[in-house]
């Protein structure tokens, strides 16, 4: 209430010398994509939503052309940045601390839903720092990147892409044909999914389960609680919805599905098997349910979209594509340091995460009135319980800061070069960050994992296979993560 005044006027709530500019609820007549929040019609639209709070703002000069805000009488402001100095001063300041930002449960109410509140993605304060504890050990990159880990990894992906390649010789022995056009992106789920619940925790799921039952299932799960974040305010579980239409029906069996898929894999915790061991935590199974549901269906979104976004982008420039052969054709044992050393792989994978990344916003809120400042030396005055949209996909694609300018190439084109370039003129890692994992505490704690499976699965698909997009439009379809709206659509042959 004490707000209400201020927003009824239109003051501006925030301070400092990066005050945002506000964006009107409603623009009759601009051409604006979309109105700036989620509702029933436009929820599977999130890019859009984001590209609202800036339309018109490459007109403007000043903190107001990437910093925005919407203040609605009766609800708390929301900020939406693009300005990557900003995005890394709130996500270094995130964590369990007085007065540091929240990671922002509004967005999550879904996952929460789907999965419990006390995980590692949904929770804050000291029951994140717990689930983070627990994780930091099997998620480690000393614990993943040991030479008998990383052989389970290669071999199991090893023996699906020989029955895979098997399949496709007969097809082209059959049929005559010398290439085929195919969606990559349920292949690649598959893979990953394999390796998540074969190698990380040890269990043993048969492919073709995976492929035909858990897959499917599991991506229905994320289409609901994508859907349920917007249009189930009232809260009530799938579990407590009656089978009033068939879609609620195959949903509450999807949910089922993702529960039995969990309770194997904590079944063989007592065997130890694959990353279980590393697990320093006496809790009860049913404690850590929560976290391996995330884990499962979080870590599958996560590595299919890096994964198949560089094999699209790859199929959309042929150059690149053999600049990346020529760095992996010489390896044969797919080890880390092998996979580190193909410098051109590197670089594809950075700029697939630049310029498509999984994670396209970072929900972050206000615990308290707090400043932060930049490392430039700018500084913003945030509201207590301001929810904020860090909008790394918009960052990474704006020429003020990856440009030509900034980098020696158009932003919004996929060019692993620019990683070279970087590195040539001296510019270090730690300046050009592109927020694919995240940044700062709540960094994602798979990131080694996902850099692991993505750098294996992508080396070892150019090295046996050619391949070209049968369109070149390249739009994105977004929800939990990002990935190619046309399922990775593209027309491979063998080499």
């Amino acid at each position: 209430m004490t707000r209400l005044p201020g927003q009824v006027f239109g003051i501006n709530p925030f301070g400092g010398d990066i005050r945002p500019t506000q964006v009107p609820v409603l623009q009759p007549g601009s051409g604006r994509p979309a109105l700036p929040f989620p509702h029933p019609w436009n929820f599977d639209e999130p890019i859009r939503i984001l590209e609202t709070y800036f339309w018109g703002a490459d007109d403007e000069q000043g903190a107001g052309r990437h910093n925005r805000y919407l203040d609605f009488p009766g609800f708390s402001p929301i900020l939406v940045t693009r300005d990557p100095g900003v995005i890394r001063a709130i996500t270094t300041n995130t964590g369990d601390r007085a007065g540091q930002f929240d990671r922002d449960t509004l967005p999550s109410t879904g996952i929460a839903r789907a999965t419990g509140k006390d995980t590692l993605l949904f929770a804050n304060g000291a029951i994140w720092k717990r689930q983070r504890k627990l994780a930091a050990s099997p998620f480690g990159k000393t614990t993943l990147f040991q030479p008998e880990m990383f052989h389970e990894f290669a071999e199991t992906f090893r023996s699906t892409i020989t029955l895979r390649l098997d399949v496709l010789r007969s097809h082209f022995e059959q049929t005559g044909q010398k290439t085929l056009s195919i969606s990559l992106e349920p292949e690649i789920k598959v893979v990953m999914l394999e390796m998540i619940v074969n190698n990380f925790f040890g269990a043993e799921v048969a492919y073709e389960e995976l492929r035909d039952r858990f897959v499917p299932a599991l991506e229905r799960v994320i289409d609901h609680i994508v859907r349920d974040t917007v249009i189930n305010q009232v809260g009530i579980s799938i579990a407590k919805m009656p089978s009033l239409n068939a879609r609620i029906a195959q949903t509450k069996q999807d949910y089922a599905s993702f529960e039995e898929l969990t309770a194997r894999v904590l079944a063989v915790r007592k065997k130890a098997t694959g990353l279980w061991m590393q697990f320093r935590s006496d809790a009860p199974d049913e404690a850590l349910r929560s976290n391996i549901k995330v884990f499962l269906a979080g870590a599958l979104e996560a590595t299919t979209s890096y994964a198949t976004w560089t094999i699209s982008h790859l199929a959309r420039n042929l150059p690149a594509q053999e600049k990346v052969y020529q760095a992996v054709q010489e390896i044969e044992d797919y080890t880390p340091e092998n996979l580190e050393s193909a410098n051109f792989l590197t670089h594809a994978l950075d700029e697939s995460l630049r310029l498509t990344p999984s994670l396209y916003f970072l929900p972050r809120r206000a615990t308290a009135d707090t400043r932060i400042e930049t490392a430039d030396g700018r500084s913003l005055l945030i509201p207590q319980g301001t929810h904020i949209l860090l909008d790394v996909w918009h960052a990474n694609r704006h020429d003020d800061f990856w440009g030509i300018e900034a980098t020696g190439y158009p932003a919004n084109e996929f060019i692993p070069e620019r990683w070279a370039e970087l590195a040539a003129a001296g510019r270090a890692s730690k300046e050009t960050l592109h927020f694919g994992f995240g940044h700062g505490p709540r960094v994602c704690p798979g990131k080694h994992l996902g850099q692991l499976e993505v750098a294996l699965v992508v080396g070892a698909f150019v090295k046996v296979f050619q391949f070209k997009a049968l369109h070149p439009e390249n739009p994105a379809k977004a929800g939990v993560s990002t990935k190619p709206q046309d399922g990775t659509l593209v027309e491979l042959e063998l080499r």
